[in-house]
């Protein structure tokens, strides 16, 4: 399943580097990688290190979705603690 992932991701990093006009060999040097580790980014290989994917998005002026990978979403048992929580009252004053 991982696997699927990865070569989809690999190949809209190529229809992305296609989109801008740019052949294998210029973006890699753009990006500080040899023509054959471009190859197998686009090709999904699990091997490349998460920090020239980061590099990657950031040529292709897309790192804020670098934010969206782990981002904080609704944690259903805290959801659910907090409706089935006793409600709180307040103590009414007295004046005296």
């Amino acid at each position: 399943m991982h696997d699927d992932k990865l070569r989809s991701l690999g190949e809209r990093l190529r229809q992305a580097r296609i989109a801008r006009n740019e052949m294998q060999q210029l973006f890699a040097d753009r990006l500080g990688v040899s023509r054959p580790t471009l190859s197998k980014m686009e090709a999904g290989d699990p091997g490349v290190t998460i920090g020239i994917w980061v590099k990657a998005l950031h040529l292709l002026d897309r790192d804020d979705e670098l934010d969206q990978l782990l981002a904080a979403g609704d944690n259903l048992f805290e959801k659910y603690e907090q409706q089935n929580a006793p409600k709180r009252k307040r103590v009414s004053r007295k004046r005296t």
